[in-house]
């Protein structure tokens, strides 16, 4: 089987284009690295973009792009994905530094973005704003949580991680715990997208500085029970919100358990049914807000 091996960028229609932007350049600290009539591209480091932002009614995450490796054959994927009885489509140069994509949707209708990398873009880190490492992980609102993860497992080569009770799954498609997240609520749409820090002390200073530009945490900062990783969220100016985070669980894929680390309660710490407990959410025992779920 042919595995897709990171997240390479999310794409979004948000109302205000322009506003969004600023967000990801001046408050991120995400390189502007193309704007053209129908979309924006933002950039961490290697990869060309992290982030695309169109013009839509409404924000929302609409399509995800992941990357194959570069021994792997992009046709061989396709007819992989084929065998599930999905519609595929291919297209030629669709995005700057992709020169070719294989296209699809996922069972709640967000658009699955396959290629393999042509170029790096070989840009630094910024020095202004928050700048984080990369680009993490998205997690999803789903209807059916169960049959939209085993598609993530069987037709794009994810791996399960972890579960809260049997409502929230955490997959991941390389070392880190997890790349995408979907919990049952009854809807289907975006829920977080995350970004990764260095530490606590980026931490420390990232929340310092959205204060500084006038953004409120919404929960956090606190150390996740799934993942074990820091945390802290904020809402976007388009409503979409942000996951902040640092020192996520690690895959020892070979020996099948996480990279031990002193906050774990197991050891080892491997892949496993959480109940549905506070723990699993917050092992510092603040919970979320209700306005995290609007």
């Amino acid at each position: 089987m042919i595995r897709v091996k990171k997240i390479a960028h999310a794409s979004y229609e948000v109302p205000d284009v322009e506003q969004q932007t600023e967000y990801y350049t001046n408050v991120l600290g995400m390189t502007l690295a193309v704007k053209d009539k129908d979309a924006t591209f933002l950039a961490n480091t290697v990869d060309h973009h992290s982030v695309v932002l169109r013009q839509g009614a409404q924000a929302q995450c609409v399509r995800v792009g992941f990357q194959i490796g570069e021994g792997d054959d992009l046709g061989e994927f396709e007819r992989q994905v084929q065998s599930h009885g999905i519609k595929t489509a291919r297209k030629k140069d669709p995005e700057p530094s992709i020169g070719e994509m294989l296209t699809f949707e996922d069972p709640k209708g967000t658009i699955m973005e396959v290629f393999k990398r042509a170029d790096f873009s070989h840009q630094t880190f910024q020095s202004k704003g928050i700048v984080p490492h990369k680009l993490g992980h998205v997690a999803f609102h789903v209807t059916d949580v169960k049959h939209t993860t085993k598609f993530y497992c069987d037709v794009l080569g994810f791996r399960e991680s972890d579960w809260m009770a049997d409502f929230f799954s955490f997959l991941r498609c390389g070392p880190d715990h997890h790349t995408v997240n979907l919990m049952q609520t009854g809807s289907n749409r975006h829920f977080h997208t995350a970004f990764e820090l260095r530490d606590w002390g980026h931490m420390q200073t990232a929340c310092d500085f959205l204060s500084l530009h006038g953004y409120k945490l919404l929960w956090g900062p606190g150390r996740h029970g799934i993942g074990h990783n820091l945390f802290t969220y904020h809402r976007s100016p388009a409503g979409l919100i942000t996951e902040l985070f640092a020192e996520l669980d690690r895959m020892n894929e070979e020996l099948g358990y996480f990279e031990p680390r002193p906050w774990h309660r197991d050891h080892p710490q491997r892949p496993k049914v959480w109940a549905k407990d506070p723990s699993a959410s917050n092992l510092w025992g603040i919970m979320p807000t209700d306005e995290m779920h609007k």
